[in-house]
């Protein structure tokens, strides 16, 4: 009975790891709604939006080089998974006369997962 009991939580302990690593990857495909906008990694670039390198502790409207409408700069989220999840349900709701136009992400899962692929990324682009 104690063997199959440790068996057990063998299995859960490395279907729990599986699934951390299925969130990034989520998260990337999740991605795919933020691409034309947004950009990360090693040769980031702002685009239509800023770059979303090491954007988890960074505070909203700080970017350089990208051009934020006073209501972002003027927000004072600091970002971590709690601000984002929040905004990226409805980003005009949470920063009223912000420049993004998305709609958002309403499915909690889905921006769970985003969150997870985003903030791998370290202000250089690099993978933590």
């Amino acid at each position: 009975m104690l063997k199959k009991l440790m068996i057990a939580m063998a299995v859960l302990v490395v279907s729990a790891g599986v699934a951390g690593a299925q969130d990034v990857t989520a998260g990337a495909t999740a991605f795919k709604k933020c691409v034309s906008c947004h950009d990360v990694g090693p040769t980031a670039k702002n685009k239509v939006g800023p770059v979303l390198n090491g954007i988890d502790a960074r505070k909203s409207g700080t970017v350089a080089g990208y051009n934020y409408s006073d209501a972002n700069k003027g927000s004072g989220i600091t970002w971590n998974e709690e601000a984002f999840l929040d905004y990226i349900k409805d980003p005009k709701a949470k920063i009223p006369n912000t420049k993004m136009v998305f709609a958002g992400i309403k499915n909690e899962a889905e921006a769970k997962n985003l969150w997870a692929y985003l903030k791998q990324y370290d202000g250089d682009g690099k993978t933590k």
